[in-house]
């Protein structure tokens, strides 16, 4: 269970529906006398998982309560005091999310009865469906329980029992998910924010003496909220921490020759295929650990040291990408129970293997937050469960002082891997409907912030398809063109929504064949009309995700090979640089919209597409900002200076965009691209104009070295 931040989408909310039943409707003077819960897992009804119990009030309960719910002085007499069993309430929510109908009146009086039972009582974060339904259904004649469970067709067992109102409570939460999120509000602290915004209502409640219905999304949005973070494991990749080369021997070789090298070797698991060979396809090798070794001297005694190591060795090797960070890796073993991962190269190759003991120094792993959700999610609500938790870790992250452009490469890798799992699920589901297996060998690529590895916390899908052979229109256009269309609803259901441009794999423009994507590129750079230039602008950042990736690097070679021998075609990329709106004022001041400047536009945007356009025009085939500018730099091209105070600007706007991303998801308040200037120190103020003028200058630093 992952503990909810103001960024969990509410269709993957852990959480409990609560209700009471009480001595009366006063909230100042009601006593408890019934409590019931039902959990809410990943934005389902868990209707298994529940919790119910009567209450002694130690007042005489009146009459006319009892014709409500049913309960009397007899069926209370001997229950749990209301703060024992407030206490093992408090043990079943778990520090999740409580949800209730008015839930304001409950909480009014469970904080009073907490108080008269001397417990320290913690608010806990909570939802009111009374006022989720008001935002979705404002024309409805009231907000009634029995109002709401009717419009939205949930039938209620066990009316003004707590335990059955609870049930009823959760299942109109899970029917209005749905219609909050076409509405906008998709998130716990959107729909915190937005249930605030109802005053009238809220006032009334108060009047009543009813506590306040919803959390504060700012209570939970600071930079503690998700507690300590090791950042050991996010500024490692695996390729740092694995032991390589690796150790292999042959199937028909025997355990005791198996031990010995183990023992020359100083290791604790090698690989075995038929021909003893290091460096092919992961599919060829099987893993034999020392545990395993153990396992089988101690079932078969001494004559388990001629057994051949094939025959207890294990399949299918589960691996980790070496240029995953190291996180992953660690998430991954968790998952699985095992102490040793295969890595593999960006050719599906045997490349070494990490173990738990190359992993010892990340000692908060509980602490890490991300993990191997995404490989493992079965759907987009666990798909958004594991995506939420990114603006957390990247706000932990920022406070540690990790670099920011680090922060954005980890959130590269996990969009990255929503991507692919979105296509591994999709391919499922294909399946499942009769349409069979990819009729040809394929790559789904990412393209633009993700490709880059700059991915900040805002994304949208920007994503591709190139597959072997098929004309367009043909049986393999179409079969990929039902993959797209089933990939891109559940990236949007993830939380990374449909690109506004309509760069995705299920429209025509995105997917192809080599033959067709290289007549494509080829038009781009030849005539270099301005929707082409567009495209370049995120095509020439690509990298494949899933799939076939030798199909998608031969095609980043090719286009690169085809743009860089176009001279004009790199001078039409450079007069985009020129102009650009002015990011200062007259009085030197920052140029602001409510207080925030936009950074993409006057900062991030010039330089990120100076880096693409002069590697382009130099042939330097690299992906990330840094890199190119670094690469130009090493390349001799000239204008290091500039190129060196473009980097410093590059890392200084990445970090401020995602700090205040983060601030802002957390908050439940719109994310963009402009950043609150109120929000910075006096020194951030001052470094940012430095950048932003550095940036001013990117037209001039394009002329000087296009042709250097």
């Amino acid at each position: 269970m992952r503990k909810a931040n103001g960024a969990t989408p509410l269709a993957a909310l852990d959480a409990v529906a609560l209700d009471t039943e009480t001595t009366g409707l006063d909230a100042t003077s009601a006593r408890i006398v019934q409590i019931g819960a039902v959990s809410l897992r990943a934005g389902r009804l868990i209707g298994g998982e529940t919790f119910e119990s009567l209450v002694d009030p130690r007042v005489p309960i009146p009459a006319e309560t009892t014709a409500i719910h049913h309960i009397t002085d007899a069926m209370v007499a001997g229950a749990p005091s209301a703060g024992a069993a407030l206490q093992t309430f408090d043990d079943f929510a778990a520090g999740r999310v409580v949800i209730g109908y008015a839930i304001g009146f409950d909480l009014a009086v469970i904080e009073a009865e907490a108080g008269r039972a001397g417990l320290v009582w913690t608010r806990p974060r909570t939802l009111c469906v009374r006022l989720l339904a008001a935002l979705v259904a404002p024309q409805l004649p009231d907000q009634s329980l029995d109002m709401l469970a009717g419009w939205l067709e949930v039938p209620i067992a066990d009316r003004h029992s707590a335990l059955g109102d609870a049930r009823a409570a959760g299942a109109i939460f899970v029917r209005l998910v749905p219609l909050l999120a076409e509405r906008g509000v998709r998130t716990l602290a959107e729909a915190e924010r937005a249930c605030l915004a109802l005053t009238g209502q809220l006032e009334r409640q108060h009047r009543a003496g009813w506590a306040e219905p919803i959390s504060r999304p700012e209570r939970f949005a600071g930079p503690g909220a998700l507690g300590a973070v090791d950042p050991f494991a996010y500024r490692h990749r695996v390729s740092a921490l694995m032991s390589a080369p690796p150790v292999v021997m042959r199937t028909d070789q025997t355990l005791e020759a198996a031990i010995a090298l183990m023992v020359e070797n100083g290791i604790g698991a090698l690989f075995v295929s038929n021909d003893g060979v290091g460096d092919a396809a992961l599919d060829d090798y099987a893993i034999v650990t020392e545990r395993d070794v153990m396992r089988r001297i101690a079932s078969g005694g001494a004559a388990a040291f001629a057994v051949p190591v094939g025959a207890i060795a294990s399949r299918p090797l589960h691996s980790v990408r070496a240029g995953a960070f190291a996180y992953r890796a660690i998430g991954r073993m968790d998952r699985l129970n095992i102490r040793h991962l295969a890595v593999r190269d960006a050719d599906g190759r045997l490349a070494g293997i990490v173990s738990a003991r190359d992993l010892l120094r990340l000692r908060a792993r509980a602490a890490i937050g991300l993990d191997d959700e995404i490989e493992a999610a079965g759907d987009a609500a666990a798909m958004a469960a594991a995506w939420s938790g990114l603006p957390a870790i990247a706000q932990a992250l920022i406070g540690e002082e990790i670099d920011a452009r680090l922060i954005a490469a980890i959130v590269s890798e996990e969009l990255r891997a929503l991507t692919r799992r979105a296509a591994q699920i999709a391919e499922a589901a294909m399946l499942a409907e009769g349409r069979g297996t990819p009729p040809c060998p394929y790559a789904l690529i990412v393209l633009g912030s993700a490709g880059r590895g700059e991915s900040l916390l805002a994304p949208d899908q920007d994503n591709a398809i190139v597959f072997a052979h098929g004309a367009p229109d043909g049986p393999e256009d179409a079969w990929f063109s039902a993959l797209g269309e089933k990939i891109a609803p559940l990236l949007d259901a993830a939380g990374v929504p449909l690109c506004t441009g309509g760069v995705m794999a299920k429209n025509p423009l995105w997917r192809g064949s080599e033959a067709v994507w290289r007549e494509r590129v080829a038009g781009w750079v030849a005539h270099s009309r301005p929707q082409d230039l567009l495209n370049v602008d995120i095509f020439f950042d690509m990298v494949p995700v899933h799939g076939a990736a030798r199909l998608a690097t031969e095609l980043f070679d090719h286009a690169f090979q085809l743009a860089s021998a176009n001279i004009g075609f790199a001078k039409l990329l450079g007069e985009r640089l020129l102009g650009g709106a002015d990011p200062f004022t007259l009085l030197g001041g920052f140029t602001t919209v409510a207080g925030r400047i936009d950074l993409k536009m006057h900062g991030l945007f010039p330089i990120v597409s100076l880096a693409r356009t002069l590697a382009i025009r130099h042939d330097l085939r690299l992906r990330g900002t840094r890199e190119r500018l670094e690469g130009l730099i090493a390349k001799g091209i000239g204008g290091e200076a500039d190129l060196r105070a473009l980097i410093e600007a590059h890392a200084l706007i990445v970090r401020l965009m995602l700090a205040q991303q983060a601030r802002d998801l957390l908050a439940g308040v719109a994310v963009s691209n402009r950043v609150e200037i109120a929000a910075l120190t006096r020194h951030e103020r001052a470094m940012l104009k430095t950048a932003l003028k550095r940036a001013r200058l990117v037209p001039e630093i394009a002329r000087t070295l296009m042709f250097a």
